[in-house]
């Protein structure tokens, strides 16, 4: 109830206002703190010499942002350079045998970039489990995946893998254990697909086709197999009406999205300043609540930029790849929380909703949501911090699925048939505000530490309470409601589209 709801205009305009002014006095903040800070012996490591005529350094405390745009980026421009060339000739001249040659281009830039002994690697995982998918057991399937998942993220046989692989380089361990995780998940899809298949099993080389397609073999996405080699075997290649307008726009904004991070970085240290807990404690309620969701929304720029670009190849190559993920600021729901949208097509399609089913019984929830996380786990690297971070956002996907429950139950249900559509949304966009300060608060444990978390829990929730709390919870409300009305918007456009489609 409440989802095409509307509200008068003026309580819109509003919101809009209150949550602009609250940003931007938040940012005020974490300026002057990056201002004061930026020579401070402690940010010494984390904040290098950047734009001298203004007078700023930059925050280069992201190992990955940093790699990308200094020693890896060399290698992603001449990489995917050449892949887009030599897929557009073979999209001209041999488009029935586009996948096997994609697969060569893949298998000899990976022999160039990591050597013969880590392509042996990656090849004998992919024959485990093409032999174990011969079966055609869906269990053994799991097992052996997660078997060969662990063996890269659970020590001694992490290491005594990349052991093999001689030589170094800066990026040897993130394209070692990048490529291989992806890998096993790719493998492990290829057999649970296999499992299925009525008429026999896909050949081998439908696996390594699948595998060493380029673009996604070192960082994703992961796109399910069938969805893959659906498109890759099609042998009428047609773009859709303004695709290759759509495409460079997205390149373009992604461009865009990279100069707004580097001019970001350079007036605010939002990834160095929760480095330094003294310092951040000194730090107001407002300027440390914008830190905390400034970090979120990093990450998912980080993301929306690193699988954008991909996608940008992959659609060039007349593929439809996952989407990128959803921005944190427009999520209030535990179940739209994801950074990677491949992994999260995969846990959902395997796991999540094979166990969960209509995710309307609490029971299969609790198993289908505790099986997904323990696979989540397991994926990002077993450790303390993990287990922390799996824990409570499994307890929160679980949580809402309970209030969902209690609120359906016949006295509440009544009393909210009573109310007016714009009430309910009101009260719903209340119960969405404080899920989405614990969305932040369980998810800024894996992207900056749980002190931290901590820190940013006790000053809201404790020290700050009542004023901070409820003031922050109630520009969170307006922001939800902003959420709610695009919500609105887009729904009632997918209504008209249908409605169209079937006057047609």
């Amino acid at each position: 109830m409440g989802v095409k709801a509307m509200l008068p205009s003026y309580e819109l305009g509003f919101y809009a206002l209150v949550v602009t002014c609250a940003v931007l006095y938040s940012g005020s903040g974490i300026f002057e703190a990056s201002r004061d800070s930026m020579n401070r012996k402690a940010f010494r490591d984390a904040i290098k010499p950047g734009w001298h005529y203004f007078g700023r350094k930059m925050d280069v405390a992201d190992f990955e942002w940093v790699m990308w745009f200094t020693s890896f980026r060399n290698v992603i421009i001449f990489a995917l350079s050449g892949h887009v060339l030599f897929g557009k000739i073979c999209s001209m001249t041999v488009p029935q045998h586009r996948a096997v040659m994609y697969m060569i281009y893949g298998v000899l830039a990976v022999l160039g970039s990591m050597g013969l002994v880590y392509l042996m690697i990656i090849l004998s995982h992919c024959l485990l489990l093409y032999s174990v998918a011969l079966a055609k057991q869906k269990w053994l399937c799991y097992v052996a995946g997660l078997c060969c998942l662990a063996s890269f993220k659970v020590e001694p046989f992490g290491s005594w893998q990349s052991g093999f692989v001689t030589g170094a380089f800066d990026l040897q361990d993130v394209l070692f254990y990048g490529g291989c995780t992806f890998t096993i998940m790719r493998c492990m899809s290829f057999a649970l697909e296999s499992s299925e298949r009525e008429e026999g099993i896909y050949s081998i080389f439908d696996l390594l086709k699948y595998n060493f397609y380029l673009p996604f073999f070192f960082f994703g996405p992961v796109m399910t197999f069938d969805q893959f080699h659906a498109q890759v075997s099609t042998r009428e290649l047609r773009r859709k009406d303004d695709e290759m307008k759509n495409i460079r726009v997205n390149a373009l904004l992604h461009v865009g999205a990279i100069v707004a991070v580097d001019i970001f970085f350079h007036f605010f240290y939002i990834l160095t300043l929760p480095s330094d807990l003294k310092f951040v404690n000194r730090l107001s309620d407002w300027s440390l609540a914008g830190l905390a969701y400034s970090n979120l929304v990093y990450d998912w720029v980080k993301a929306a930029v690193m699988f954008g670009v991909i996608n940008t190849i992959a659609r060039l190559d007349h593929l439809d790849p996952p989407q990128p993920p959803k921005c944190i600021t427009m999520l209030y729901i535990f179940a739209e929380t994801h950074f990677d949208r491949g992994i999260n097509d995969w846990l959902c399609k395997y796991v999540y909703d094979h166990l969960g089913e209509n995710h309307d019984n609490i029971l299969k929830e609790l198993v289908a949501s505790i099986t997904t996380f323990a696979i989540t786990t397991l994926w990002l690297g077993p450790c303390e911090l993990v287990y922390i971070w799996s824990l409570f956002n499994c307890f929160g996907l679980n949580f809402e699925l309970w209030v969902q429950k209690f609120f359906q139950l016949g006295p509440f249900a009544k009393l909210e048939a009573k109310l007016s559509g714009a009430m309910s949304r009101r009260i719903r966009a209340a119960f969405g505000a404080v899920n989405f300060w614990a969305i932040v608060l369980y998810n800024i444990l894996a992207l900056n530490s749980l002190e931290f978390a901590l820190l940013v829990t006790k000053r809201l929730l404790v020290m700050g309470f009542p004023v901070s709390t409820l003031s922050i919870w109630f520009i969170t409300y307006c922001g939800v409601q902003l959420i709610k009305e695009r919500e609105r918007i887009l729904a009632i456009e997918e209504e008209e589209k249908g409605d169209k489609a079937k006057v047609e």
